[in-house]
Formats: C-alpha cells, structure tokens, sequence
C-alpha cells in the first residue's frame, strides 16, 4: 500500500509540501515493497517511510506514519516525465 496524505492523495518522490506550514519537498519514498539501493538503509534501519527535506527549521525529517501526519500537507507534484505536451 503506497504512503499518502491525509488528504488521500500518494506521495511521491520530488513532490512539493509544507511541513509545520513550512515549504519543503518529499526527497525520497522508502518502501520494502520497491527494491532500491537508495532507500534500502532505512527500510532496514528505521522501517518504511518518507524524507522530508524542509531547510528553513527541520533540515530533513523522516516520517514512518503519513496518513495520521496532519503537518505533512500536499501542494503540487511535479510533471511525470513524457506527460509535458509537445510542440
């Protein structure tokens, strides 16, 4: 099951949030399900989650339980690659 916001919708690698009202960016997914070398550390060491990467207060968090985080807020996403129109 993939990790969400509260407000339902998925989060994914580069989308753009606010974190305690904060501006920041979802850095990375780690998920035991997707075999990646990147996020394989913490999947083992701290269990699934995001990284939130928030310079101005936080630097990065990483946060195991999305759904419940009220804090952690969706704003935008950026264009999947081979979805930008063509000219």
């Amino acid at each position: 099951m993939p990790f969400t916001y509260q407000s339902g919708e998925e989060i994914k690698k580069g989308d753009r949030v606010l974190f305690h009202g904060e501006p920041g960016e979802i850095e990375f997914v780690a998920d035991p399900l997707v075999n990646d070398p990147e996020t394989k550390w913490y999947v083992q060491e701290e269990g699934a989650g995001v990284m939130v990467v928030e310079p101005k207060v936080f630097g990065r968090a990483f946060i195991s339980h999305t759904k419940q985080d009220e804090d952690l807020v969706f704003v935008s996403r950026l264009p999947e690659e081979g979805s930008a129109a063509k000219s």
